[in-house]
């Protein structure tokens, strides 16, 4: 019988910066396809995330964790500081991204990486946290309606991704 992974999640380093780019252009490809123009999806390259995610590696905005199945593969990582909303209490924080490899969906990684940031975010002095979802992610949805998260009614907005109109909406939960 096949027994599910266990994943470790650790606070990503600089030589990290490339697998990052690398899990979040395969994660937004099997993610976004049939939301986001082919086109655009076919155009991300990891090197376009590079500078991203090396800057947030090293600068610590937002800190960045990585996660890793027991085989020693990344499986996702995740992004996350105090909220970048202007209205924001200074206790809110933000998941600014939350990302698993097809491969390892609904198997513990996005658990992992969730429990990690939270705890994380316990530690900077948050009380909430919120993050934005497209309405068209549903895997997303689930997980974070699962993990307790509330949508925000009134938060619902259009924003254009890659060319292409889509609906996000913030959700919210006290962190405890």
């Amino acid at each position: 019988p096949s027994s599910m992974p266990s994943y470790s999640v650790r606070p990503a380093a600089r030589a990290d910066a490339s697998t990052v780019a690398e899990l979040h252009v395969a994660t937004w490809k099997a993610t976004y396809k049939g939301v986001l123009p082919d086109n655009f999806l076919d155009g991300l390259t990891p090197a376009m995330r590079l500078p991203m995610w090396r800057d947030a590696i090293v600068y610590g905005e937002p800190q960045v964790l990585l996660a890793v199945a027991d085989n020693g593969k990344p499986a996702g990582f995740a992004g996350f500081d105090r909220s970048r909303g202007p209205k924001t209490k200074p206790t809110t924080g933000e998941i600014w991204a939350l990302y698993v490899t097809p491969e390892h969906w609904g198997q513990g990684a996005g658990l992992a990486l969730w429990d990690a940031a939270r705890e994380g975010l316990i530690e900077e002095g948050c009380t909430e946290v919120t993050l934005w979802v497209m309405l068209r992610n549903e895997r997303a949805l689930r997980f974070y309606e699962l993990a307790g998260f509330k949508r925000e009614l009134n938060t619902a907005r259009t924003t254009t991704v890659g060319g292409a109109k889509v609906e996000e909406i913030r959700l919210k939960r006290k962190l405890d």
